[in-house]
Parts: C-alpha cells; sequence; structure tokens
C-alpha cells in the first residue's frame, strides 16, 4: 500500500502542486512557452493527471480532453518524492521507476524551472497535517 490512501488525495496534493505552477507569477509563463502537455499516470492509487501547460490547466480523472505530447507512468509514491527533492527525474527512467513516452527532452528542460516548487509542496503538505507524506 502506497502513502495514499486513494486517488483524492493524489489529486488533493500531486494534482494540485500543478495547480499551483499555473498560477505561480513568472514561473506559469515559463512553463507555457514548453507547449508541453504532460499526463502522468499513477499507481498505488491510480490516478491520473493531465497539464495542459500552454493553456495553464490542470485536470485530474480521465475526463481530460488535452491530447499529451509527454506522458510519464510512476507510482503515486513516487511523484510524492519527486515533489519533496528526493527523486532525480533522469535517473528514475534510467532506473525504470519511472517510464516516459513521448519528447522527454522537453520535459526534463523544465526540471530545473519546477524545484522552485518543492518547498511550496512540502509546506502544502505540512499545513494538511501530512507530515507522513513529507517522511515517506
Amino acid at each position: 500500500m502506497g502513502v495514499f490512501k486513494d486517488e483524492t488525495e493524489v489529486y488533493t496534493y500531486l494534482g494540485g502542486i500543478f495547480e499551483v505552477a499555473t498560477k505561480k507569477e513568472g514561473l506559469a509563463d515559463k512553463l507555457a512557452g514548453s507547449g508541453v502537455v504532460l499526463r502522468i499516470h499513477y499507481t498505488d492509487p491510480d490516478a491520473t493527471v493531465t497539464v495542459d501547460m500552454a493553456e495553464k490547466t490542470v485536470v485530474t480523472g480521465a475526463g481530460s480532453t488535452a491530447e499529451p505530447n509527454v506522458e510519464l507512468f510512476m507510482t503515486a509514491d513516487t511523484g510524492n518524492k519527486f515533489w519533496l527533492g528526493k527523486v532525480n527525474l533522469s535517473v528514475a527512467m534510467a532506473r525504470g521507476t519511472v517510464r516516459a513516452k513521448g519528447p522527454v527532452p522537453k520535459l526534463l528542460k523544465l526540471i530545473p524551472t519546477a524545484k522552485v516548487l518543492f518547498p511550496e509542496y512540502e509546506k502544502m503538505l505540512t499545513e494538511a497535517g501530512r507530515v507522513d507524506l513529507v517522511n515517506a
């Protein structure tokens, strides 16, 4: 069993940090300029988050009509650890912990930009009383 009890928690926290990203001044425009439409397929529990960076929208669940040009496949635990700064995405892909489909270099170029969200993710969890996720 993963650290998230259900897909609602995945959407609240892992989807929530993308919501922050698409609204954060300076960051949102950098992400939009990439043209990336990212769909992340999480397991344990199963959940899907689609981020249309150009449109600055985040859709959780299967209801997104945006066509992804990059897809990632990972456990929700791995997603949680990534946003805590504990997972290097390139290394995780090399090890097979994260699988990718599409022009991954476009996404990897955004990682240094996204790192500014690591403290915000931890703060989000801490304020929600989820130190279990911070320490996972």
